[in-house]
């Protein structure tokens, strides 16, 4: 039988991904080091910085909507990100 036509073929996952241990000491190592910048910052600084990071996240949401909606104006790409942003509240209220 081919594994196409076997059905528990599908249920097997890949192993998970592990990176070659000097690529995984340079990940690492950024890691600590952002965390050190995290904790030198000031608490006005981290909020300029959580804010940056919400508006870098819509701009990119907003050239997704706008990639698989070629068609649509702005105000109504606009409002696909508002509606997003409304069900990813109520998702984080409910959960």
């Amino acid at each position: 039988m081919t594994p196409d036509h076997d059905p528990d073929a599908l249920r097997e996952q890949a192993p998970p991904y592990a990176p070659p241990p000097e690529t995984q000491r340079l990940i690492d190592e950024l890691y600590r080091e952002e965390l050190r910048e995290a904790r030198a910052m000031k608490p006005a600084e981290k909020v300029l910085a959580g804010q940056q990071l919400f508006e870098s996240a819509c701009r990119i949401t907003l050239a997704g909507i706008r990639n698989q909606n070629p068609g649509l104006s702005e105000e109504q790409c606009l409002e696909i990100l508002r509606q997003r942003l409304v069900l990813q509240r109520r998702l984080e209220e409910t959960s």
